[in-house]
């Protein structure tokens, strides 16, 4: 259901008193600093029915052939005609909405729970920081001493109201994601799994596949100096110097549905039970990573580093994916974050690294208290040859997929905000449009394009969803490359979609969007057991809304780059930064699904090339009218 960034909040598909692993405290510490919350407003109501369902038919009008169309509108007026189904679960919605915080957030939730891929899809979320430069092993330790220090900082900051807190156009934004990256694990379930949260004072260090229980605080409650972390890194690479132990944690990289079952076989053994609620009960996992394959270009790596470890035969054993934050320190000098999107969204994992960095050059040398330290915990699985044979068939599994997603990051040099900006345009919005053009380009299809956008001004928001096409953007696209077409005419076009898209903006910012308002409804009939409106299960809504294509902005400092796996076959995700002078793009997809169109579906170079062509326009356009003999 959604590429970046949500899968679930606390208390939802919690866990039961007595099932699998109990956490050690499955609510949260709040921190002095969201006293703001209760300034936020909630989310508003649902929208009137008649209105999304207008706005949907419209939405989905140039992407569907005439027959799907017409059989799409009798069923939609079918669905809200008065009395009938639509208005009852419309109804219902209205007053859950009444009784929860955040309606919008609460659906969400269910759908990704729903998800039972593995986590290493759109589940996860990658950041990468600027390369470091590792001469030997104990710069890379300090480095993660320095990270380590940070992120406890980090959670000082929080816990004690210091987190400044943020604001868009002036209006304060919900801070309740940023208390959940820490001390959070997902536990697997055989039907879905859920989000825990724990108290405990140790992180978790993984180093040659091995894991170990560091605790980082001194007695008197003062966190561990980066020279102190040093020296327990230290006994912990030394302790953990073969490489040839099972990396149980490959486990986690499995398909959910064989993850929960292979859990559960896993946790009957005592001491591997221990040893996983250690890990799920850690503030966050340290990965202290080796080698990646050489002659990759440092992105390539990096990328494949921070989203899956590389596979089997580099350092995917090295992590346990389940994790809400693991912190990624490789020998080669690529640092960065995994974490969950179920937690919280790109932008606020984005934030908070950006925070880590800031804080590590601020960092000052402290005097360590003069205790003696305990030895880190390693921990210890007892692996059965069944669990041996989950584990070789979880590092094939992965391999296949590592190996077939392709994950790209470009920066386009040629322009960016300033030049958008002289010509009065949207920057986001023009970057949609040229997305759109290169799809269709591609395809000769109308993408089904819907553009995240943060929910944050309302309690526990999350995301809401931009309709970016729309009848005006089709439009638009169509006629780009129409030779018939003067450029006075596609410019014209061009401002009619961006103003569009600027409308569908408000929309999706006042918590009306069409797709989270469709999909709460389609969920509310199955919370009330009652037959699926035929609407829901129609190809129209299928192509248009369940698989849609979802390029997405976010705001990255120079240097850093956020990035993601792609879903399935067919589906290019595209993250994108709009820089003043350049366009930084993240696109990932899967090679097997270029087969038969000259690895053309890969978007990069496609959208460049709109981007290109549309500068033109505007710069021809601009030329014809300040010297009318150019039109002679």
């Amino acid at each position: 259901m959604l590429r970046i960034c949500s899968r679930a909040l606390v208390k939802v598909g919690m866990v039961k008193p007595g099932q699998l692993v109990k956490p050690v405290s499955s609510t949260l510490v709040a921190g002095r600093n969201l006293s703001q919350q209760k300034e936020l407003p909630k989310m508003p109501a649902p929208p009137p029915l008649q209105q999304t369902c207008d706005i949907y038919l419209s939405y989905m009008e140039p992407m569907v052939e005439v027959k799907e169309l017409k059989r799409t509108k009798e069923l939609m007026e079918e669905f809200r005609k008065a009395g009938g189904v639509g208005e009852r679960l419309q109804r219902s919605l209205e007053r859950k909405a009444d009784n929860v915080e955040n309606w919008m957030t609460d659906h969400f939730m269910k759908v990704e729970f729903d998800n039972r891929n593995t986590l290493l899809g759109s589940s996860k979320s990658g950041y990468i920081f600027p390369q470091m430069d590792f001469r030997d092993k104990k710069q890379q330790i300090r480095c993660a001493a320095q990270i380590i220090t940070a992120v406890l900082e980090f959670k000082t900051m929080f816990e004690n109201g210091t987190l400044p807190a943020e604001y868009i156009r002036g209006k304060p934004l919900c801070m309740k994601q940023y208390e959940q990256i820490l001390s959070s694990c997902i536990v697997p379930g055989l039907e879905k799994d859920s989000l825990e949260f724990y108290t405990e004072k140790h992180i978790t260090v993984a180093h040659n596949c091995q894991f170990f229980v560091l605790d980082v605080y001194n007695s008197d409650g003062t966190p561990l100096t980066v020279d102190q972390l040093c020296v327990q890194l230290e006994k912990i690479c030394n302790s953990s110097l073969q490489n040839n132990m099972e990396p149980v944690g490959i486990l986690t990289t499995e398909h959910r549905d064989i993850w929960s079952k292979t859990y559960i076989d896993l946790i009957k053994d005592k001491t591997n039970k221990k040893s996983v609620l250690a890990i799920q009960s850690g503030i966050f996992t340290v990965c202290l990573d080796g080698a990646m394959p050489p002659g990759e270009t440092f992105h390539n790596n990096a990328t494949d580093q921070v989203l899956h470890g590389g596979g089997s035969q580099w350092n995917s054993g090295n992590r346990w994916f389940d994790k809400g934050l693991q912190i990624i320190i490789g020998e080669d000098g690529t640092c960065g974050t995994n974490t969950i999107n179920s937690n919280a969204d790109g932008v606020v994992v984005m934030n908070m690294c950006e925070t880590l960095l800031a804080g590590m050059k601020k960092q000052q040398v402290m005097q360590s208290p003069l205790e003696p330290l305990p030895v880190p915990q390693r921990l210890h699985f007892n692996i059965t040859p069944e669990l041996k044979k989950d584990i070789e068939e979880a590092k094939r599994h992965l391999d296949i997929w590592s190996q077939d997603l392709d994950v790209r990051i470009t920066t386009f040099d040629n322009f960016g905000k300033t030049f958008l900006k002289s010509y009065k345009l949207s920057p986001d919005a023009f970057v949609q449009m040229a997305i759109q053009l290169a799809y269709y380009r591609i395809h000769q299809q109308i993408p089904a394009t819907l553009e995240s956008v943060s929910m944050r001004t309302f309690r526990l928001g999350r995301l809401g969803f931009i309709s970016s096409n729309s009848p005006d953007s089709a439009t638009f696209v169509k006629a780009f490359d129409d030779p018939k077409k003067q450029n006075s005419e596609k410019v014209d076009l061009l401002e009619k979609a961006i103003k569009a898209h600027k409308w569908y903006t408000n929309l999706a910012m006042n918590g009306h969007d069409i797709y989270s308002h469709l999909w709460a409804l389609k969920m509310q009939a199955v919370e009330e057991k009652i037959s699926m409106p035929e609407i829901f299960t129609d190809t129209s809504f299928y192509k248009t809304l369940d698989k849609g294509f979802y390029p997405s902005q976010v705001h990255c400092k120079a240097g850093n780059q956020i990035c993601f796996g792609a879903q399935e076959p067919g589906m290019n995700e595209i993250i994108y930064s709009i820089m003043n002078d350049h366009i930084d793009f993240t696109v990932a997809n899967f090679k097997s699904s270029n087969t038969g169109k000259e690895n053309r579906t890969h978007m990069t170079k496609p959208v460049q090339d709109a981007l290109l062509d549309m500068r033109a326009l505007l710069e021809q356009t601009t030329r014809a009218e300040t010297n009318p003999d150019l039109n002679q």
